[in-house]
């Protein structure tokens, strides 16, 4: 975008340098027999306005000498002053008014000194004097205007800064309320029903008696349920970063998962939600491999690349394409997460065996 910017910047200019040259080339053409010098002088202080950005004083300097040159050898009218003009406005705009100032008597001095201190010499050059002092003024209003546009852009960049803020820590509150009622209700309630069917499993042991598949599926379905709510609880009360995919791996390895870690490409700094989520796709995809995939081996790929980069977990566990797939709360908010930062995920049974997520994210910060 920024290369863009500055073609869009150089065309502009370019066609400022254009125009007041045609109209300046046109004076000279209607102002008497007029040499290749004079249309050479005026050429060139025309041409100079295409550089005005990089080099305004420099712009200014070629453009008044070229300009008073043609005064002092062809003593045109009026309107041979217009690329000096526009020269000065330019150079008034990036804030060297001096330079400016100074152009402009420099200009003048070379239209007084063409001839006798006449009348008309005297009105011509005030009404000269006049159109430099608009100039320099104009350079300047724009100046103040372009600075008032963008304090008003820091400001609003500001407050939306701002607003964004209030809302995640709104949002951290909300998780946190949302935690603290999940732990005070389901929390004890679950615990009640492990509790019990684990004594009435102890009590059937004792006795030796048979143990209704129901209850051992109730003790089991207790046991999974307080897993599953401890880890939502544990996403609710932090949504921070506390390690790296490595550190991930490393864990899931010392839980007796098999994985293996690739990362290709040069690593670069990422920005914080894209950091988060390429964390949480990984956690959430050996979560997932642990839990479902069976005795599995997992590939954890990591891949940076210019302008983006691309996460995928992959494990050749129980899944299989001609089974039905139903996604989780798990992958649900994964793919949210990628999706709002302007990112594409990828989740499905693979054709050979086993599960593949893939999720692909911009390196730097998205809206």
């Amino acid at each position: 975008m920024g290369g863009h910017m500055v073609t869009h910047k150089g065309l502009a200019d370019a066609a400022l340098a254009v125009v007041v040259g045609a109209l300046a080339m046109t004076t000279v053409a209607f102002d008497g027999d007029r040499g290749w010098l004079d249309y050479g002088l005026v050429a060139v202080s025309s041409a100079a306005l295409a550089f005005y950005r990089p080099a305004p004083r420099a712009v200014l300097a070629v453009s008044t000498a070229s300009g008073a040159a043609y005064v002092l050898h062809a003593q045109p009218g009026l309107p041979a002053a217009l690329p000096v003009l526009a020269a000065v406005h330019t150079a008034a705009r990036v804030g060297h008014r001096g330079w400016a100032l100074l152009a402009s008597g420099l200009y003048l001095a070379a239209y007084v000194a063409t001839g006798p201190a006449t009348r008309d010499i005297v009105e011509n050059a005030a009404l000269l004097a006049g159109w430099f002092l608009f100039a320099a003024v104009t350079g300047l209003a724009d100046r103040n205007w372009q600075a008032y546009l963008r304090q008003t852009e820091q400001r609003a960049l500001e407050a939306e800064r701002t607003r964004e803020e209030a809302a995640l820590r709104r949002a951290g509150e909300e998780r946190l309320r949302i935690a603290r009622e999940l732990h005070d209700s389901l929390t004890h309630s679950i615990s009640i029903v492990k509790l019990q069917a684990g004594v009435a499993v102890h009590l059937a042991r004792k006795r030796g008696e048979e143990i209704p598949p129901a209850l051992l599926a109730i003790q089991e379905a207790s046991g999974e349920a307080m897993r599953e709510l401890r880890s939502t609880l544990e996403v609710l009360r932090t949504d921070e970063v506390v390690g790296t995919p490595a550190l991930l791996v490393e864990r899931a390895r010392a839980a007796g998962l098999a994985v293996d870690l690739t990362v290709t490409g040069e690593e670069c700094e990422l920005g914080a939600t894209v950091e988060k989520a390429v964390y949480r796709t990984v956690q959430e995809a050996l979560t997932n491999a642990a839990r479902h995939a069976g005795p599995a081996k997992v590939r954890v790929r990591l891949a940076y690349e210019e302008d983006r980069v691309t996460v995928a977990v992959e494990d050749d566990g129980n899944a299989a394409p001609d089974r039905p797939f139903a996604p989780g709360i798990g992958l649900t908010g994964m793919r949210e997460r990628v999706t709002a930062l302007g990112g594409t995920l990828y989740a499905a049974p693979r054709t050979e065996g086993g599960f593949t997520v893939r999720a692909e994210l911009p390196v730097g910060e998205a809206g």
